[in-house]
């Protein structure tokens, strides 16, 4: 199981430490981030105790406004289950209390000064990459008009130089030889680099070149939803499928589906413009648009 410690989310989001600082190593493994309510009430049974609880103003507010006893009393429910750590939100004030019972328990009181919704989504967003499933896969990933597009196909069958023309038209590299996926839900994955490959793209009898230096910033981008595989293939003769719809096939990638399509290679086909092409296509889909369907009407309208 994927975790990061406590002190990278410190790091990450320049908090501020009130208390347990000594725990920093405590390990994050939990992709969510929870506001207590209901625990507060005594209600325990779905608390989800390994994951980073979130306290706003909502949450300080009733603590407040509890005798000292009540509020001793529910929180002392909340911190013997010993979640990886409190973040406090909009640099909340009046802590005391927390400040006691974290050190006691030796939990870590982080501090933000962000609003509590803002911040919830700046790490819930965060903590699902990082903590995300992963594999890496031989291939090239590009962004394409936004659509994200896993170029695959035997080496040297030409990935790069397809991703290299696509970027020449103004199109992204997301990464080159190597792609890692992560599945941040189970409909979506993610393609990005490996950090190491970050802007490289290796082209055969040029070279290593790195597409921000050589085509500016917007050639390049570090992650993308990946909604198209495409494979690219040598020819064979009377194997190319010309029905007006064809029939949709997927490949399957830490149990997400993503439709699959294969393109054959053959001197002076356009292999890009097929590449946009099809990604263009897969938008229209999306927006209820059938070419097909729309052929078939005009012939049945005579």
């Amino acid at each position: 199981m994927k975790s990061i410690t406590v002190k990278e989310l410190v790091d990450r989001f320049s908090l501020e430490v009130l208390a347990g600082g000594e725990q920093l190593h405590r390990e994050i493994t939990k992709t969510r981030v929870h506001r207590p309510g209901l625990e507060f009430v005594g209600y325990f049974e779905y608390f989800p105790q390994a994951e980073v609880q979130l306290l706003g103003r909502r949450e300080i507010t009733y603590l407040h406004r509890l005798s000292e006893d009540e509020r001793n009393h529910h929180i002392g429910n909340i911190v013997k289950y010993h979640p990886p750590c409190f973040i406090v939100s909009r640099n909340q004030e009046g802590l005391k209390y927390l400040i006691k019972y974290c050190e006691e328990e030796n939990i870590p009181l982080l501090r933000t000064p962000l609003a509590t919704t803002k911040f919830l989504d700046l790490v819930n967003g965060y903590l699902s990459k990082t903590l995300a499933e992963e594999i890496a896969i031989h291939g090239v990933c590009v962004n394409v008009s936004g659509i994200g597009v896993l170029l695959r196909g035997k080496s040297g069958v030409g990935k790069s130089e397809t991703a290299h023309t696509l970027i020449r038209r103004g199109h992204r590299l997301v990464a080159d030889d190597l792609v890692v996926l992560k599945r941040i839900n189970p409909e979506t994955l993610l393609g990005t680099h490996n950090g190491k490959t970050k802007e490289f793209l290796a082209l055969r009898s040029i070279g290593l070149i790195n597409v921000s230096r050589l085509y500016g910033r917007s050639a390049f981008q570090d992650e993308t939803r990946i909604v198209l595989d495409i494979e690219l293939k040598k020819w064979e003769q009377d194997a190319l499928n010309n029905e007006l719809e064809l029939e949709p096939k997927f490949t399957e990638y830490l149990d997400v589906k993503i439709p699959h399509i294969e393109i054959q290679l053959q001197p002076g086909r356009d292999v890009a413009g097929l590449v946009e092409a099809a990604a263009n296509s897969w938008y229209l889909r999306q927006q209820g648009y059938s070419a097909a369907e729309e052929f078939m009407k005009r012939l049945e309208n005579g």
